[in-house]
């Protein structure tokens, strides 16, 4: 495990676990596009927890590094459904937001792999 590995671990847990909470907050910010994108509201209490849930396995993953991947990869895929659903509903101005999720997390994967 290397210095960069970690502070960008925690950095993207950090980075999820603030769209959790703004999830599971009802945060204006992201229940509104959630909202044009078409997305159920009983479905945001299952979305927050599963960014919960990735973002503390991110964390445990640097002392039992396969729970740290199996989280990656699922934040990841997480964060690619995200990236398809607002491109489905023709958001092209906020497909960013996602993205900004996604590769933090895949950097934290690949980092992880190299250490």
């Amino acid at each position: 495990m290397n210095t960069a590995h970690v502070i960008v671990t925690i950095a993207a847990a950090l980075w999820v676990g603030f769209s959790a909470y703004s999830i599971l907050t009802k945060a204006p910010f992201v229940v509104e596009p959630l909202t044009d994108y078409g997305v159920p509201s009983s479905w945001w209490p299952w979305l927050g927890a599963a960014k919960a849930a990735g973002a503390l396995g991110l964390l445990v993953g640097l002392f039992v590094p396969v729970i740290g991947v199996a989280a990656a990869v699922g934040i990841i895929l997480y964060f690619t459904g995200a990236v398809v659903t607002v491109l489905r509903a023709r958001s092209y101005k906020t497909v960013a937001y996602p993205v900004l999720y996604l590769v933090p997390t895949a950097a934290a994967l690949v980092l992880g792999a190299l250490a």
